[in-house]
């Protein structure tokens, strides 16, 4: 039997411009203290799946970059209420992650480990709570739509494969019902 294409290209490693870095991925739970990312499959109480709109069109699963001191379930929690207007049910669970090994000089932000680091992917139980809240420095979040998981598969793919991608492996592992 021949690997789904999804699969394929997940698995495929791949330089990514914006960031100058690397990234390779994996299944399971990095060491917590090497994460810098995180992005979240939030699952809301009737199955759906959390996919924010930006002011810019795009269309990706929650998340961001970690914070000084920040702890990784701090970072989820901070993240999904600022781009999903959000709040965990259930402890979140890193399931993946893409090994990232920076070509730059210097770390994206000095706290962060570098040149190798782990963006990781998150499951999770939430509630919208009321609308994202939007930080003047983070990204500006007009719409969050609550859709089946295969519906947001092909929303997302729209605009970012890689988090369809990482959203169809959650799917396979199980982790959405």
């Amino acid at each position: 039997m021949s690997t789904p294409e999804w699969q394929a290209r997940l698995a495929s490693p791949r330089f990514v411009t914006y960031a100058g870095a690397d990234i390779h991925y994996q299944r399971g739970a990095p060491a917590e203290q090497l994460i810098t990312r995180l992005h979240l499959v939030g699952i809301t109480p009737a199955g759906r799946v959390l996919v924010c709109h930006s002011i810019e069109g795009w269309r990706f699963l929650p998340g961001g970059t970690r914070e000084p001191g920040e702890s990784v379930r701090e970072l989820a929690g901070r993240e999904l209420l600022e781009e999903a207007g959000a709040v965990f049910r259930s402890e979140p669970l890193v399931f993946a992650a893409h090994a990232a090994t920076s070509r730059l000089p210097h770390p994206y932000r000095p706290h962060q480990p570098h040149p190798h680091a782990y963006w990781a992917y998150a499951v999770g139980r939430v509630e919208v709570t009321g609308p994202p809240t939007n930080p003047a420095d983070g990204e500006q979040i007009v719409a969050v739509d609550e859709l089946d998981p295969d519906t947001a598969v092909a929303e997302l793919e729209s605009h970012d494969v890689l988090h369809a991608d990482v959203l169809r492996d959650a799917m396979d592992l199980g982790l959405i019902d």
